[in-house]
């Protein structure tokens, strides 16, 4: 598509001049992961900026100067309220002024691995009922290739309005990674495609806008190279992760410890890598983008084998992770049935309060299913419901060694985990994602 300089001329100049003027309100629909670090971006960086969310707690606390999201601490939040940079609103009217509005809403799949694009059927209606002539659309949620073109563009247009001449449309889609301090909006290169050439340059001129740097945003020619590449992403992430929980179980049954080859491995500068094993990838985006692309590719007669394969393997470590404990409790002559087993984390991963596709919380269920007492400790994640509507409540870390428990599993890796305690007191404990470093004593690892 070229370069950022090279596509701003093609009448997107006025618009670039108002980026730069920051003479632009800017909406976003969805302020949940993506969505409210999105909008507190923009507003720091000069924009007038309004968040819509149908959940009314979440738009008055937000109002209120508070967070519910872990990467977007109070404080900014409450700033920007005081300069009136930032306001969040549950009435679509309040994106009436807007010149630019994101959409940012889940993309989950149903019991069948089938896209729900409820949500984004939704949030585009919303924006449908605000539409106006020069308006600038950008989704951002992940989905498959077609979906700005087949499925947003119409229900834009459904207003009498035409995507390309009377509004801009395009994707580019979030690069979210909960609780990284290093990548966040500013410095994680953006990718955009419009529908038109005029829709990419007026998308890249916003975006370079809160960039560290205008070369951080990649055009290409379409919103579906845009879409597919977002799949590519996270598709190579569970494609690899799956191959090294498939090495995990290898290594185990012929005695070699898999994260010693791991760490072998990733000594080489080049063409290597390194991903680990673990209970399987959980969250928004890992466990689910995958089963878009390959819904999307039967429509074109295609079967992606080896990237559902790859899901599959994924899927299935919860039951091994559970296999594996039942084996190493059987050596100490207990059972699952009847114990008692401490679980440590049930956040999709470390450092975050996030519990979407949680892994963690799938293990515990199935514990829970073979008879087992569960108890947890996740100092971001205060209760939980397991299937069946128990409700537990974490256990302080710092308490978790003095608990009454059979056994332990530690399932997300975190500093606060007291191992050399849990070692010190001889029971079983299976260390599903290497939190302890090299085992001794009763700590078996994956």
């Amino acid at each position: 598509m070229g370069s950022l300089a090279s596509i701003i001329g093609m009448g997107a100049d006025q618009f670039a001049e108002r980026v730069g003027r920051r003479d632009l309100v800017v909406g976003v629909v969805g302020l949940g992961y993506v969505g409210l670090p999105l909008a507190v971006s923009f507003a720091e960086a000069g924009f007038s900026t309004v968040g819509f969310d149908v959940s009314q707690p979440v738009v008055s606390l937000l109002n209120g100067g508070a967070s519910h999201i872990d990467d977007v601490v109070p404080s900014r939040v409450a700033a920007l309220r005081s300069d009136g940079r930032f306001s969040a609103a549950s009435e679509p009217s309040a994106l009436g002024g807007c010149d630019v509005v994101f959409i940012c809403v889940p993309t989950p799949f149903d019991k069948a691995k089938t896209p729900d694009l409820t949500y984004v059927k939704s949030a585009t209606e919303t924006v449908a009922s605000v539409l106006k002539t020069g308006m600038l659309v950008i989704l951002q949620s992940t989905t498959y290739p077609g979906t700005t073109t087949e499925f947003v563009k119409p229900i834009l247009e459904s207003t009498g309005l035409v995507a390309g001449r009377d509004f801009h449309l395009a994707f580019s889609p979030e690069r979210v990674d909960p609780g990284n301090a290093v990548w966040g909006i500013r410095n994680t290169p953006k990718v955009v495609g419009g529908l038109s050439a005029e829709c990419t340059a007026r998308s890249s001129a916003l975006l370079a806008a809160l960039m560290d740097a205008p070369d951080l945003v990649h055009p290409v020619g379409s919103p579906a190279v845009a879409e597919m590449a977002k799949l590519l992403e996270n598709t190579y992430r569970a494609v690899n992760i799956a191959l090294v929980n498939e090495l995990a179980q290898i290594c185990h049954e012929m005695g070699i410890d898999v994260w010693s080859v791991i760490d072998a491995a990733k000594t080489k500068p080049f063409g290597f890598q390194a991903f680990y094993p673990g209970i399987g990838p959980g969250g928004h985006c890992i466990p689910v983008d995958p089963h878009y692309l390959a819904w999307k590719a039967r429509e074109f007669d295609f079967h992606t084998r080896f990237i559902e394969l790859a899901a599959d393997i994924n899927s299935q470590m919860a039951n091994y992770v559970v296999w594996r404990l039942q084996d190493q409790l059987n050596r100490h002559g207990m059972t699952i049935n009847g114990s008692t087993i401490m679980c440590l984390g049930a956040a999709f991963k470390s450092g975050v309060r996030d519990v979407r596709n949680s892994r963690a919380i799938h293990v515990m269920e199935l514990l829970q299913r073979q008879g087992a007492t569960i108890a947890y400790c996740d100092p971001h994640v205060p209760s939980i419901d397991l299937h069946g509507g128990a409700r537990l409540e974490s256990v302080e870390p710092a308490n978790v060694a003095s608990e009454t428990f059979d056994a332990a599993i530690i399932l997300v890796s975190s500093p606060e985990w007291p191992i050399a305690k849990l070692e010190q007191l001889g029971r079983p404990v299976f260390d599903a994602v290497n939190a302890g470093g090299a085992a001794s004593g009763p700590r078996e690892r994956l």
